[in-house]
C-alpha cells in the first residue's frame, strides 16, 4: 500500500483532515511557515498546489492565490525546494497538486523523480485524461508516487467503474460541479455516490471541492469517508490581516476543524 492510502487506512474510523495551499502564497517563506503550521496543528495529509495561471478547475481565492506566487516567481523549482526544505520534519505527508500541462512541459518522467526525489508523496492531476493516466500511474508506482485520480459527480456509473478500477490508490471525490471554492451547501447527492464508491471498492476515498468550514467538516465526517480536502477556506485565512494574524489564524482555523472531524464538536466563535 503507498503511503498516502496507509496513512488514511491507518486512521480506522477516523476521517483525515487534507489542507491544500498554494506554493508561493503569500511568499515562499510564508509556504514553508504554513506547512510546520499544519502539521503541527493536525493535518494529516497536506496538498501542496504549484501555482498554474490557467487553472480551469480553481476558484478565485485559488486562483488569486496562484496569480500572487507567480509574480513572484514561484514554479516548479520553487516548490520542489519547499518540498525538499520541509518534508523531512513533517510528519504528514506532501501530495503536489498540478494540472497536466507543466508535466508535460518538464517531461513527465523528470516531474515524477524530481518530486519523489524532493519527499513528495502524492500527486492529483486534476485535467488528466483517464486514456493518457497508464504512462503516469507506472511511473509513480516506480517512484513510490501515489497518483490520486478525480471522480466528478457528473460522471456516468461506467466512467465511475474505469476511474476506480484504474487509480493505484485512493480516489479523491469531487464534492460538488464546477470550480473549488467555498459554499455554503454540500449537494446531499454526493452522500449517496461516496457510499456507492465505497461498497463497491476497498480502496479510500477522500471529498473534496466546496468545503469550507467546521459545521460542513463535522457533518462529511460522519459518512463513510476517509478524508477532507478543503483549500479556498485555509488560504482564506492565512491572507487576513498581517502575515503574522495569517498564521494565527490559520492555526486556530486548522484545530477548529480537525475537533469537529474528530469529534464533532463546533468550536464557539470568541
Amino acid at each position: 500500500m503507498l503511503l498516502i492510502s496507509q496513512v488514511l487506512s491507518e486512521l480506522d474510523s477516523t476521517c483525515a483532515l487534507i489542507p491544500f495551499i498554494t506554493a508561493g502564497y503569500p511568499n515562499l517563506d510564508s509556504t514553508i511557515e504554513a506547512l510546520n503550521i499544519l502539521d503541527q496543528k493536525g493535518a494529516n495529509i497536506i496538498e501542496l498546489g504549484i501555482p498554474y495561471s490557467d487553472a480551469l478547475a480553481d476558484g478565485p481565492v485559488i486562483q488569486e492565490s496562484s496569480r500572487v506566487a507567480l509574480e513572484q516567481g514561484i514554479y516548479i523549482d520553487q516548490v520542489l525546494y519547499i518540498v525538499k526544505k520541509v518534508s523531512p520534519t513533517l510528519k504528514a505527508p506532501i501530495v503536489v497538486f498540478t494540472y497536466y500541462n507543466p508535466i508535460l512541459s518538464r517531461g513527465i518522467m523528470q516531474f515524477v523523480q524530481e518530486i519523489a526525489q524532493a519527499g513528495a508523496k502524492g500527486l492529483i492531476v486534476p485535467d488528466l485524461p483517464l486514456e493518457e493516466a497508464d504512462y503516469l500511474i507506472e511511473l509513480c508506482s516506480d517512484n513510490k508516487i501515489e497518483l490520486i485520480l478525480f471522480v466528478a459527480p457528473t460522471s456516468s456509473k461506467e466512467r465511475i467503474g474505469a476511474i476506480v478500477a484504474k487509480s493505484p490508490g485512493c480516489i479523491y471525490l469531487v464534492s460538488s460541479n464546477g470550480v473549488t471554492g467555498t459554499r455554503d451547501n454540500i449537494e446531499l447527492e454526493i452522500h449517496e455516490l461516496a457510499k456507492s464508491i465505497k461498497q463497491s471498492t476497498p480502496k479510500l476515498v477522500i471529498l473534496g471541492f466546496g468545503i469550507s468550514n467546521a459545521e460542513q467538516a463535522a457533518k462529511i465526517a460522519q459518512w463513510d469517508i476517509d478524508g477532507i480536502v478543503m483549500g479556498s477556506a485555509f488560504i482564506n485565512k492565512l491572507s487576513e490581516g498581517n502575515l503574522s494574524n495569517g498564521y494565527t489564524n490559520l492555526s486556530h482555523f486548522c484545530e477548529e476543524i480537525k475537533l469537529a472531524i474528530k469529534t464533532g464538536v463546533i468550536a464557539k466563535k470568541i
